[in-house]
């Protein structure tokens, strides 16, 4: 059985820039780190996302938030599986992320969409196995 946690943010640091914008000039990013867990009856993994927004060499936005997944030991995850948890955690990031950007500067803005292929998801897997 897979249970997943519920989403913990660590991080929203939002500091209003002291002009207004050019939307041009806004970038943003968006990262995935992923660690094991493991206890004495589970197994899992911790998704952690960050994102930030910089505006003329400064930080707009810096936003870091978590879930994990508790697997039982004898629970076996294939690709899909973890293509499906990694989808789902960003799926929360997203969701929170929408909710808390209004009132700010970036009330109109997206997060870039999750992007897969930058990572290598093979190790991830691998760490569920041991």
């Amino acid at each position: 059985m897979i249970e997943q946690t519920d989403l913990v943010v660590s991080e929203w640091e939002y500091n209003p820039p002291s002009k207004p914008m050019l939307p041009e000039q806004l970038t943003s990013s968006v990262e995935l780190d992923v660690m094991k867990k493991r206890a004495a009856d589970k197994k899992g993994i911790a998704c952690r996302f960050s994102c930030k927004f910089m505006y003329e060499g400064k930080a707009v936005l810096k936003y870091v938030a978590a879930d994990t997944y508790v697997i039982d030991l004898g629970d076996s995850i294939d690709m899909n599986e973890l293509h499906t948890m990694i989808n789902n955690s960003y799926t929360k990031f997203n969701d929170t992320f929408n909710i808390r950007k209004l009132g700010t500067v970036l009330q109109h803005k997206k997060l870039l969409p999750f992007d897969e292929k930058r990572y290598e998801l093979e190790p991830i897997l691998q760490l569920l196995h041991e």
